[in-house]
């Protein structure tokens, strides 16, 4: 599979990395819906057996279920990938929660540790800067774990310019998660360019855009998702956005058929079009579906027409 190099960190990724947050699933105000552990572990390893060098997850998928089965999976394995994780987000009573003080990202820290099985996390990343007003002091925070050797490169997730200049000036930012898909291109116009100039290390979330832009959905199927499927919530699974995503949907499948490829692989290609973009994560949940999106999603390179098309400027 094909690598690039994240930024400043010196690690060489594969384009494609394994998305642990649907493996948390359901039971959460951002979970997945069902979702068993024993598919979890084979999506993993066929995902492994096929290139990928690194799985992002989060002590929030599953409050701590992804980091479990995630460090029960690569415990088994010789060569393991790297593992990138986060903090300032947890579960607490049932609800999600931010905070970036010292002393609770140093025990998230510690807590997700043990839950991964390792000694030191590879990427450690503020998964939210919120709340605004800790911001330095979570990223400061960071900066101690990286000095200790619990974590070996540091990153952020979500942040806007000015939040990412308020963090350089603590320490250097390696790496930024933030969300990029055909359907949300808000990084593109200021976040690219100013990752590139500073040599940051860009990898981006939900290519597939929480999975509709895999061709799997219609509009029954968006209407039949579970309540505890939090897709059934947000604004791009619901009218009058869904028409005009489903739209998108056939623009890729079509371009996805010259190439023995499905819309989500498409998808993926897209968004790494950009050599900006040194990585895309990819949530799996079953080990067939591993099969049918990665080999193309990794390896297709899409010309500047079938990109203008599915952009929808030649449709």
């Amino acid at each position: 599979m094909r690598k690039r190099t994240l930024g400043r960190t010196g690690l060489e990724i594969s384009v494609v990395g394994f998305g642990a947050w649907a493996i948390g699933g359901g039971g959460w105000e951002w979970g997945w819906g069902p979702q068993d552990d024993a598919d979890s572990v084979a999506a993993i390893g066929r995902a492994l057996d096929m290139g990928v060098n690194w799985i992002d997850t989060a002590p929030i998928y599953g409050f701590g279920r992804s980091e479990e089965v995630v460090g029960r999976t690569v415990k088994q394995m010789s060569e393991k990938p790297y593992i990138f994780s986060k903090c300032g987000l947890e579960g607490r009573n049932g609800i999600g929660v931010n905070e970036l003080k010292a002393e609770t990202i140093e025990r998230q820290c510690e807590e997700s540790l043990k839950r991964l099985g390792v000694e030191t996390i590879d990427l450690y990343q503020i998964h939210w800067p919120d709340p605004d007003e800790d911001l330095e002091e979570g990223w400061a925070a960071c900066v101690a774990l990286l000095s200790a050797g619990k974590v070996r490169h540091i990153g952020v997730s979500n942040f806007n310019i000015s939040q990412l200049d308020r963090a350089n000036v603590v320490a250097t930012v390696e790496t930024l998660q933030p969300p990029y898909s055909l359907i949300n291109r808000g990084i593109e116009k200021e976040i690219l360019p100013y990752c590139a100039r500073e040599d940051i290390g860009v990898i981006v979330y939900s290519p597939m855009a929480s999975g509709l832009l895999t061709g799997a959905f219609d509009v029954e199927r968006v209407a039949a998702l579970p309540e505890d499927d939090f897709r059934s919530h947000v604004p791009h699974f619901q009218e009058p956005e869904l028409s005009h995503n489903l739209a998108a949907v056939e623009r890729l499948r079509q371009v996805g058929e010259k190439h023995d490829a499905s819309p989500g692989a498409v998808a993926v290609a897209w968004a790494l079009r950009d050599p900006v973009v040194s990585g895309a994560i990819v949530g799996f949940r079953r080990f067939d579906q591993v099969s049918g999106i990665l080999p193309a999603a990794a390896e297709l390179e899409l010309s500047a027409e079938e990109i203008a098309f599915v952009e929808g400027d030649g449709a």
